[in-house]
């Protein structure tokens, strides 16, 4: 018969038959199993909800470890080499962090939150994480990136990263022979895969990742049935809002292959994650609440015994009621504090420790730091069907790091320690190092033939090599040369179209595509029928891990909301950082699975760099390869929407990334030539850059592409001459106009009235890419600079308007300074138009005139710069404000 506590006990039932009731439970069990039990439980919830009763509900268990003591499987591993290396690693990892502080004071690292994980990763290390090689796709591992100190160290004693590699720890000027900071793909190319150290964009990418893993083995591209995606979280880091965002896709997607950790050590920058309450249960109560499978690794393997005399549940309950705050506290104070404060409370809590010393108190262990329990709960995750796992171990933040920082506020960025504290450190540790040497902090390797390296060496053999190790494909696809794409070269045949229809047009041939469609993964945000691109439904169907289970409401239409579980389309719902995180997945897979996948997505362009630039800024990190490509764009452009829809600053925020090639188009023939340039340069001569491209949902004509060589390398390298007019108006001088986008039709139409009314001849010039054209003048300077002596070199943009005197206008439905980009390199007087302000919502014609980017403001803006050069009369100007109704009084736009 089972021994009850009072707490089972219920008011007003006679406690004999609650002991039946509990008999009644505890037979099921032991005839039937947990899953009858269970079974039986929920029919029993379920009645009383019949009868109107209304349980209480709760995502929480006992604050407890998941994984009972008698359900733990035996440690395959020897458990006193493996303390030994993680010792070893411990060492290093602190070593290279106070060296460096030594070297140039200030100059950073984190010791404290590999301290407080180091059991969490080599455990896996030694038992878990499959690296790439040609005989499988390995895992895919997301560090918590303020732990980078305890990988670089691992690095070194697997003889993979030298001292000379060590002692430049954030010191990495020149490239190549210091370590970053913290997980960088663009820094150390052949190492890290994952940026993960601005917060919460490790989680939603690793999510996305794990989905995309499906994704592609459901499409037949690559089998990935046996890779997981692992991903370590500091228990800090849920408070960012992409930590958490994504949980329901992960469970709804089943994702059994992904597992994140959290490193619970209960302490962020600034003090406790949360003080005056429990984490860890917070974050059971998140995870379960949103699906996942969730383990908790609470308390160490010193505490079975403890537990196993917990006969009423005492231990458990005063386990449960003591807040995070008081936890930190117990780390600092030590066993005597301990035994008064979180036992003493209780008679019978005392007793049960009465057998153990202050000193035992004092050591008895958090979960994440026991090998056994945390090799458990990395087992039962791999094991587990059906949906993702989470594993919260609990930890101490600066573990072994004693007054330098073990549990303590300053944990987070501890660098120093003192000789006393290394002293303490070495001996805790047992790492062999002599007294004399202890206060040079020296690295330590074991012998080659030494017991360690030998078992570390053998265990990353067995699971197929390093990790992290960053592995590019050399594969070269073969991409569509310019004239396979001669339709889209021909315009719209008379025809009103939009640049973004225009786009649509192109992704749906290169779908078709023998070679490369296959690869083409497309990626909206539920805005396909927005950007006239719904007709993709039917031609390559919307991924569903599960197929389509229902009729849709459309069925009877021929582009129906198509899903397929070998559906090509990533239809990632009103979710721009999703979609950014499958768009990375996708751009990186030629490094992290040894494919190349070209991604497409495409997204209202005003909730790109300004709702996830910072994903973005990760895409460039990571090195990934694809087309962003901002729709419906412009702030006078789409016409209806308003101010928190109409974008006129991505092309200027997407200067920001060096990697990045951002473009402007106007026409059909400009974003052909474009996306054909960058296909071959990414997936042909591999190159690791990516493309943004700016369409818009006005329509217009889209002309034939001109005849000349110039055009196609001039819309590459950012201009080129479009059409020219003959006039006597402007006493020789001839104004070049510049025009972007929709906007170079209203430059084309000033171009008229200043020949029709002014009889003044210009140019007109097609600006396809500002940025480009700067990236390159900046370029050209900086090595005539750097060369003062040798033959200046001439940039694309010097070239193209060197014989031209102006003055030059600019004008864009973009802000001003994405033309100002290129002002030091203009000969002559240069006045540009853009869309500085907020936007609104008008017709375009309204909005044009509004922001002063319209044909007459263009024209008006001409004649201006021409009076200030001597060419027309004032008087002229002054005629021109009437005949161009130019109000002069009106608000700045800036601030209307």
């Amino acid at each position: 018969m089972a021994s009850h506590s009072l707490m089972d006990t219920v008011s007003g039932i006679d406690p004999n038959e609650m002991e039946e009731w509990y008999d009644s439970l505890e037979d099921v069990l032991h005839r039937y199993g947990p899953k009858r039990l269970q079974e039986l439980l929920v029919n029993l919830q379920e009645r009383a909800y019949l009868r109107g009763v209304t349980l209480p509900f709760t995502a929480n268990t006992p604050y407890m470890n998941t994984i009972p003591s008698d359900e733990q499987p035996r440690y395959p591993g020897n458990l006193e080499l493996e303390r030994r290396i993680k010792s070893i690693i411990r060492w290093n990892a602190m070593a290279m962090v106070v060296k460096a502080n030594r070297s140039s004071d200030g100059i950073g690292g984190h010791i404290s939150t590999f301290a407080s994980s180091a059991t969490l990763y080599e455990v896996a290390a030694n038992h878990f994480f499959k690296a790439r090689n040609e005989n499988q796709i390995g895992d895919m591992v997301y560090f918590q990136g303020h732990a980078s100190p305890g990988m670089y160290a691992r690095a070194f004693v697997e003889g993979r990263l030298d001292e000379s590699h060590l002692t430049r720890f954030r010191q990495e000027i020149p490239r190549g022979g210091g370590l970053s900071s913290y997980p960088h793909p663009w820094l150390m190319p052949n190492f890290w895969q994952f940026p993960t150290v601005s917060m919460g964009l490790g989680p939603i990418t690793a999510i996305y990742h794990a989905r995309f893993l499906r994704y592609l083995e459901h499409r037949g591209i690559i089998d990935t049935s046996q890779s997981r995606v692992y991903c370590y979280v500091g228990d800090g880091e849920v408070d960012e809002p992409e930590t958490l965002g994504a949980l329901t896709l992960a469970s709804r997607e089943k994702l059994d292959n992904l597992c994140f950790v959290v490193n619970c050590n209960l302490q962020r920058l600034d003090g406790p994650v949360r003080g005056n309450g429990k984490i860890i249960q917070e974050l059971e109560a998140a995870f379960r609440g949103a699906g996942w499978n969730c383990i908790k690794v609470v308390w160490g393997g010193d505490w079975d015994p403890i537990l196993a005399g917990d006969s009423d549940g005492k231990l458990v309950k005063r386990m449960g009621e003591i807040v995070d705050g008081q936890f930190q506290k117990y780390v600092v104070e030590g066993g005597a504090y301990i035994r008064e404060h979180f036992f003493g409370v209780d008679p019978e809590l005392q007793a049960m420790v009465e057998h153990l010393s202050d000193e035992q108190l004092e050591k008895l262990k958090r979960g994440g730091h026991d090998s056994e329990k945390v090799y458990a709960a990395y087992k039962a995750a791999s094991e587990h069907k059906g949906s993702p796992t989470v594993i919260l171990a609990k930890t101490i933040k600066g573990y072994g790091l004693g007054e330098a920082g073990e549990g303590r506020n300053i944990a987070h960025n501890t660098k120093k320690m003192n000789e006393e504290e290394l002293f303490a450190f070495r001996s805790r540790f047992g790492i062999p190092i002599r007294d004399e040497e202890v206060k040079d902090t020296p690295f330590y390797r074991p012998a080659e033939d030494s017991q360690e390296m030998k078992y570390l060496q053998e265990r990353r053999k067995e699971l197929g090599g390093y990790v992290p190790n960053r592995q590019p494909t050399d594969e070269s696809l073969e991409t569509p040369k310019l004239d396979s794409f001669g339709k889209m070269l021909q315009g719209s045949g008379g025809k009103p179209a939009s640049s973004t229809m225009a786009f649509g047009n192109l992704l749906s041939g290169l779908l078709k595509d023998k070679k490369i469609g296959k690869r083409i993964v497309p990626i909206i945000p539920d805005e396909a029928r927005t950007f006239g691109m719904e007709g993709l439904f039917k031609q390559c169907g919307i991924y569903a891990s599960t197929g389509q289970l229902y009729e849709p409401v459309d069925r009877d239409q021929v582009m129906y909301y198509k899903e397929a579980k070998d559906g090509q389309i990533l239809e990632e719902g009103i979710n721009e950082a999703g979609a950014m995180a499958s768009f990375v997945a996708a751009g990186t897979a030629y490094a992290n699975l040894g494919v190349n996948m070209i991604p497409f997505y495409i997204y209202y362009s005003m909730f790109g760099f300004q709702r996830i630039g910072d994903l973005i800024w990760l895409a460039g990190d990571s090195r990934a390869k694809g087309f962003l490509v901002g729709g419906t764009s412009g702030r006078t452009t789409l016409n209806g929407e308003g101010l928190q829809h109409q974008d006129g600053h991505s092309q200027l925020v997407a200067t920001t990334i060096p990697n990045l090639r951002a473009y402007d188009p106007a026409f059909a023939y400009e974003i052909t030539v474009i996306v054909q340039e960058g296909l071959r340069r990414m997936y042909q001569e591999g190159e690791n850059i990516f493309y943004y491209l700016s369409v818009y949902n006005g329509t217009y004509e889209m002309p034939a592409m001109p005849e000349g060589d110039h055009v196609v390398n001039g819309i590459l390298k950012g201009m080129y001459h479009l059409e020219k007019t003959d006039g006597q108006g402007a006493g020789g001088a001839r104004p070049q106009l510049f025009g972007s986008g929709p906007i170079l039709m209203e430059v084309q139409r000033a171009q008229q009235i200043l020949k029709e009314k002014y009889d003044i001849g210009t140019d007109v010039w097609s600006i396809t890419s500002y940025s480009e054209l700067a990236r390159e003048a900046r370029s050209a300077d900086r090595w005539n600079r750097l060369h003062p002596q040798e033959s200046p070199r001439t940039s694309f943009l010097e070239a193209q308007i060197d014989k031209q005197e102006g003055p030059f206008i600019a004008a864009s439905d973009n802000v001003r300074l994405v033309h100002d980009q290129i002002r030091q390199w203009i000969p002559g007087q240069y006045v540009t138009l853009g869309t500085d302000g907020f936007g609104r919502s008008d017709s375009r014609e309204h909005l044009r005139e509004h922001f002063e980017v319209n044909a007459e403001h263009t024209t008006y803006a001409t004649l201006v710069a021409l009076a200030h050069e001597g060419k027309v009369s004032w008087d002229l100007v002054k005629q021109a404000q009437s005949d161009l109704s130019i109000d002069v009084d009106k608000v700045d736009p800036l601030y209307a």
